[in-house]
């Protein structure tokens, strides 16, 4: 079965708002006319027709001989800017000591940060129910085939790139972070103000105190789930740490749930890739597995064997077809398997 990583396109719509509908995540929800203004967004960004504070780049896995839309990523370029900051909490350690005691305590805080010059966000990471567990691992396909764009197109995207990751939620889809904090100064619940940040953000950086806020005065369900990753979240957390992200010590300021990073030239496929150019040989052997990405307008990208000699990639002709690539044509690969333990040794 063969699969490939393309820009989302118009009529893309129908099968990824399925999709979306599944999952129903703050920046790809399952509503229709959200979902067609980001795809047009997309195509726009794609096409170069967006300033870089404006684009968002939406990417999807098609099941090629199923003609379906099975998985979804998407990049904003740069999220937070003059008119639209990116709000987080920074986590410090303040230290206080007692002479008349003789004992001193060290105490972590949040402190309300805005950043109108931010990063580039990677988010909208989804995979169909039913593809999910495949041997193809089409998550984690679809989540770094975006960097192989980043890294075709470094002038389109910050220097630095963000993800927030998603922490621990009750059954009821509660925070408990929200509740014991955000709550308090807004006097939102969490599915109200989650709702209305997708439109608005004035009221966070308005409500929200400018002084530090001691987690010890936290109710302890909240100092819990404070920088933790969901257990749904955990492959996506896994696989960033893998290629060079790193816990920032940020949290969103919704939910509590981390913040990790990398500068972009870091990160793993963009930091091992390397550009080659498509040829034939006669004795190809295709024995080793690489992520590849064209470097045409409509990007495409795909999980190949292929074999790599000074400077030239030879890969199947089925998969030339399915990338739209031709003998002479250069083209982005990538490591698929990456393993951070052994780079840091």
């Amino acid at each position: 079965m063969n699969f490939v990583i393309r820009a989302v396109h118009h009529d893309d719509l129908p099968q990824l708002l399925e999709l979306a509908k599944q999952f129903n995540l703050l920046n790809l929800p399952g509503d229709k006319k959200t979902l067609q203004d980001k795809i047009e967004r997309s195509v726009r960004s794609f096409a170069g027709e967006l300033p870089k504070g404006k684009s968002e780049y939406v990417f999807v896995i098609e099941d090629v001989e199923e003609r379906q839309i099975v998985g979804s990523s998407l990049v904003l370029a740069k999220h937070g800017t003059d008119e639209i900051p990116h709000s987080f909490f920074k986590i410090l350690k303040r230290s206080q000591f007692s002479k008349d005691l003789g004992i001193g305590f060290i105490h972590q805080v949040l402190r309300f940060q805005l950043d109108t010059d931010g990063p580039t966000e990677i988010g909208g990471l989804l995979v169909d129910k039913s593809y999910r567990r495949r041997p193809e691992r089409l998550g984690k396909q679809i989540s770094l085939s975006r960097f192989l764009y980043i890294a075709l197109h470094p002038e389109k995207f910050e220097d630095r790139v963000l993800c927030e990751l998603t922490p621990p939620l009750t059954d009821e889809g509660r925070s408990e972070f929200w509740e014991a904090l955000g709550r308090r100064f807004t006097g939102l619940n969490y599915q109200e103000a989650d709702l209305l940040s997708q439109s608005h953000k004035e009221f966070i950086e308005s409500l929200f105190p400018e002084d530090d806020i001691y987690l010890c005065l936290l109710d302890s369900k909240a100092r819990t789930v404070l920088g933790r990753v969901g257990e749904a979240t955990k492959p996506a957390q896994h696989l960033l740490e893998s290629i060079g992200f790193e816990y920032l010590d940020e949290v969103d300021p919704f939910d509590g749930g981390p913040h990790y990073g990398c500068a972009t030239q870091e990160i793993g496929p963009i930091k091992l890739g390397r550009r080659l150019r498509v040829a034939e040989f006669k004795d190809a052997v295709y024995s080793k597995t690489f992520l590849v990405g064209s470097a045409h307008e409509d990007f495409r990208a795909a999980l190949v064997q292929a074999d790599i000699r000074d400077g030239e990639i030879a890969i199947p002709s089925r998969m030339r077809d399915l990338l739209q690539v031709s003998v002479d044509d250069e083209i982005f690969v990538a490591p698929f398997e990456y393993d951070r333990r052994k780079e840091q040794t």
